[in-house]
């Protein structure tokens, strides 16, 4: 059997797949204008409940993309941060911020660090405790991170009444 490789839909396609689905059209016929199976169509909508999820937009503080180019090209030079920040008009610490969390002086690029804002930014999050082993020290906290069940049922998730119960904080405090 002839495996297809994974297809990356551009927002133009998923738009059109969006309006399609809004009008009425069916899985396998909105699928057939992309010469694809309904089963992979079904993913991009059932991952919002089947609405068309709101135009993402950039929070007013954010960084643009120019900036971070603007921030690249001031790298590339070896100018200060001070200095790109003053070309900006941004305080120095967001330029010292956003270089350090995005590899550095020597391997900051703006594309990748705008998209890796753009993901970051999306919601909803993982809870910390899933995936963040400092948090989760001990298989029995690992399990409780997991929402596995313990002897006194399921533990919710963000609630530090299991780490009280384990020992791991003090009540009082």
């Amino acid at each position: 059997m002839k495996y297809r490789t994974r297809t990356f839909y551009t927002d133009k396609q998923k738009s059109e797949m969006w309006g399609r689905w809004q009008r009425g059209e069916s899985l396998s016929s909105i699928g057939h204008r992309f010469d694809r199976a309904s089963s992979s169509i079904f993913p991009h909508l059932a991952l919002t409940g089947g609405i068309r999820p709101r135009a993402r937009i950039r929070s007013g503080p954010a960084l643009s993309l120019e900036e971070r180019e603007e921030i690249s090209r001031g790298l590339a030079v070896d100018r200060s941060l001070r200095s790109i920040a003053r070309a900006l008009e941004r305080a120095p610490w967001t330029i010292s911020w956003e270089v350090r969390r995005n590899s550095g002086r020597k391997a900051y690029r703006a594309a990748q660090s705008d998209q890796r804002a753009w993901d970051c930014a999306r919601r909803p999050k993982a809870c910390k405790l899933s995936y963040n082993e400092a948090l989760c020290p001990s298989k029995e906290v690992e399990g409780a991170c997991a929402g596995e069940r313990t002897g006194e049922g399921l533990i919710a998730h963000g609630s530090p009444a299991w780490l009280i119960d384990l020992g791991y904080l003090d009540p009082a405090q």
